[in-house]
């Protein structure tokens, strides 16, 4: 890998797409992967990540480490997760403050861009058929679901830990499924969120690994349904899209249930709407300024969107 290669403009941007989408999966509700789609790079982050593996080490082997590094994409990858990286640790603290403080504004707006999220998706299906019908609604059925789940309480254990982070590496690949949700659901994202906070290494090791066997092996069989499935898969992917628009409705009453986050506005919370919020809680519904971060997102993803093709249509 050359210096010169690596700090390019085109890998400061992967840079910045690994930060937004390290903020976005920070959100119990938000998913990395929706970032990836819309900024344009979803496809080639699953390609990179499906071609380490066995074969990545017959490359060294008999070609060295410089062509190994091109064959996975490396710097497309070192730039991306170091992205990530720096935005999970520099900025979980920041959201998680503003989530507290301004949990309407900041639910609206990721509202506004998961549905608009749904749109470049949608223009990428190449047909429609019955079966991509049926996919799109499966997909919808699947993210409603897991909205109607409560959550559980497990022990850090290395095992859960490692097992855990498998399974949110998973749900954060995908569009509309946040992996950050799926730890709230099981009942240990405080314990990863503090291991984060207080860097507890040991912690953050187990569930690393887990993440990394969880993206290397779910990864290669998202990338193999892209290929062979691209309409059904493209469709399933809407339909999480739009099923996961329940989980971050910006306003909720307490329903008795409880949430490990303690977070007055947390997902898991009952949907209401904004009128009779303000007439159960006494609180103001910022109707007018949750409309205008709805709308400021909308038009972030699709000006991303219109950019990401007008770019696309230039290099071809």
């Amino acid at each position: 890998m050359k210096v010169a290669e690596f700090c390019s403009n085109r890998y400061w941007g992967i840079a910045l797409r690994g930060m937004a989408m390290g903020a976005a999966d920070v959100v119990p509700g938000v998913s990395g992967g929706t970032i990836a789609f819309i900024t344009g790079i979803y496809r080639e982050l699953l390609e990179s990540l499906s071609r380490i593996g066995p074969h990545c080490v017959t490359v060294l082997r008999r070609q060295g480490p410089l062509v190994a590094w091109q064959y996975i994409n490396g710097s497309f990858l070192l730039a991306l997760f170091a992205g990530v990286l720096v935005s999970i640790f520099s900025l979980a603290r920041l959201i998680g403050h503003w989530l507290a403080t301004y949990p309407i504004l900041v639910w609206a707006f990721f509202f506004g861009l998961v549905l608009a999220s749904t749109v470049p998706i949608v223009r990428r299906i190449p047909r429609w058929s019955v079966s991509v019908f049926v996919c799109l609604l499966l997909g919808l059925f699947v993210a409603i679901a897991i909205s109607e789940l409560r959550p559980g309480q497990i022990p850090a254990t290395p095992l859960t830990l490692f097992l855990s982070g498998a399974l949110a590496i998973c749900a954060m690949i995908l569009p509309g499924i946040s992996g950050s949700f799926i730890l709230l659901l099981i009942g240990i994202y405080p314990r990863v969120l503090a291991a984060v906070h207080q860097l507890q290494l040991l912690n953050l090791v187990y569930f690393a690994a887990g993440a990394v066997t969880g993206l290397l092996l779910f990864s290669r069989l998202l990338s193999w349904l892209m290929r062979r499935f691209m309409a059904r898969t493209l469709a399933f992917l809407a339909g999480i899209l739009m099923g996961s628009l329940k989980i971050i409705w910006p306003w909720k009453l307490v329903d008795g249930t409880g949430v490990a986050m303690g977070e007055k506005l947390a997902p898991m919370l009952s949907n209401t709407s904004p009128w009779n919020f303000v007439a159960q809680t006494g609180e103001s519904a910022y109707l007018g300024l949750a409309i205008i971060a709805f709308l400021a997102a909308v038009l972030l993803v699709l000006s991303v969107d219109h950019w990401g093709r007008r770019a696309g249509g230039k290099s071809g």
